[in-house]
């Protein structure tokens, strides 16, 4: 990225009268950001701004302008820092997309926020929870009725009892959950097995910690993990299976054979299990299963959840990590010293929320999928290749039938030329070229916009092989 430093305009009063005469070139230097993309320097251009001298009435009646002229003294490019384990990662492609979505008037099925609002009943205990005065530091794991909910909530789901005070861990989002868990439970030179194509978090949180990242590529249609390079794959060598089902990107679930066989080569090999599950309430064609919930996976397995995708909430950021009391250490260890505590308040209204009735969460996939068969049916009709999708609220598609080289051309093409906006996959993978044929397009919107989207693709995109 690049920025452009430009003076301030609090360095000096431009309504004075001084100012309407034509400043000349003196010492002092301000300066302002700018973001300005697609560079690795950052540009500083310096502007006089006192001790200014001005031009005689002579000189004014002669034709010289009296409107203030800064003279640039010098421009000067620095490098972008950052830490040699973030090198090679970029602002999020979620962040560049949507700011691309602004930029063209792009209908925007890139980034995985709905485009409207959580139930009324869960924000209104947010409000109640400010007036009362809930707004002060939160107990660094968590309130204690939102881990009494947690508790609950996966008691129900998985069957699985776990006590709220040792083994449930509220944290800022999904997001720090895993930063959490993998800062506070892998040390630099452990090995870490991901399923690719994976959330873009996972490789960038494991380079902070150090770790040695391998990667086993889920393929289409189906996506289905290939057995014996994963029984390859892990040893005693390796520290832990980082893995995500309902699966983004991809809307895979994983089925209970795999999930057996992860369990058998955990347990064989002393393999720890960091699970994803924020999407387990979008699972659509078949039950979640937690893996922590098989035989002799509990004692080796961080289980990490959320509230935003289930209750149309993302700004909230409410997370939450639930392990044994022996993983739970590492996890609130490292949580403390990223940002100790979560919202007061947004924890409170989270207690309520994870008490809603079955009838919320049948009502959400039903809700949900006829926003999907919006989608899916718009995107055959165009002349993509859809694969199927059981979970999550995303879809993947092969572009290849429009003629561009590759996932990262087809989307500037389809954000530019046609106004709607998807994820190039290949972010997601170690190696990009596995995934340079697929974008991803969310379904997370009210079904307006998923008509416009269709609407906007009919017309602009036209198949060519």
């Amino acid at each position: 990225m690049l920025f452009s430093l430009h003076k301030s305009p609090s360095s000096t009063s431009w309504g004075s009268n001084e100012m309407l005469k034509r400043p000349v070139i003196t010492s002092t230097k301000r300066f302002l950001l700018t973001p300005l993309y697609r560079s690795n320097s950052i540009m500083a251009t310096s502007i006089s701004t006192n001790s200014f001298s001005t031009l005689n009435k002579e000189e004014e009646e002669d034709g010289v302008s009296n409107q203030p002229e800064p003279i640039i003294q010098k421009t000067t490019q620095y490098p972008l820092q950052v830490a040699k384990r973030l090198e090679k990662f970029k602002t999020t492609i979620f962040t560049q997309m949507s700011m691309l979505a602004v930029k063209h008037g792009a209908v925007n099925l890139g980034q995985g926020f709905p485009n409207f609002d959580g139930p009324d009943f869960v924000k209104e205990a947010a409000i109640r929870a400010i007036k009362e005065g809930k707004n002060q530091y939160a107990r660094g794991y968590g309130v204690p009725d939102l881990n009494s909910a947690i508790a609950s909530r996966f008691k129900k789901d998985s069957g699985l009892v776990v006590d709220p005070e040792k083994e449930v861990t509220v944290t800022s989002g999904c997001t720090e959950a895993i930063a959490a868990t993998i800062l506070g439970l892998i040390n630099p030179g452990d090995e870490v097995i991901l399923f690719a194509p994976f959330y873009d978090s996972y490789e960038a949180t494991l380079s902070m910690a150090g770790a040695k990242i391998k990667a086993i590529t889920l393929r289409p249609p189906d996506f289905s993990i290939p057995i014996d390079e994963l029984k390859g794959a892990v040893s005693k060598n390796t520290r832990a299976i980082l893995m995500n089902t309902p699966h983004n990107p991809t809307g895979k679930m994983f089925t209970r054979k795999e999930m057996d066989t992860i369990a058998s080569l955990c347990i064989e090999n002393d393999v720890l299990v960091f699970s994803d599950e924020v999407y387990d309430k979008l699972a659509f064609e078949a039950d979640h299963i937690s893996i922590a919930s098989l035989p002799g996976m509990y004692e080796r397995t961080v289980t990490m959840n959320s509230l935003g995708k289930t209750f149309s909430l993302t700004g909230w950021k409410i997370g939450w990590a639930i392990a044994p009391p022996h993983l739970t250490w590492g996890v609130r260890q490292a949580h403390s010293y990223l940002t100790f505590a979560t919202s007061t308040p947004m924890q409170s209204a989270a207690a309520t929320a994870l008490r809603a009735p079955d009838s919320y969460y049948e009502e959400l996939k039903k809700d949900y999928n006829a926003k999907k068969a919006i989608l899916v049916e718009g995107l055959k009709s165009v002349g993509f290749v859809v694969h199927p999708s059981s979970g999550t609220y995303f879809v993947i598609v092969d572009h290849t039938p429009f003629g561009l080289d590759n996932d990262v051309a087809f989307c500037e093409h389809l954000i530019q030329e046609v106004g709607v906006v998807a994820i190039p996959t290949s972010v997601f993978y170690l190696n990009p070229e596995d995934g340079k044929n697929l974008v991803r397009f969310t379904f997370c919107k009210d079904e307006e916009t998923l008509r416009e989207a269709v609407k906007r693709m009919k017309q602009k995109l036209k198949v060519l092989v």
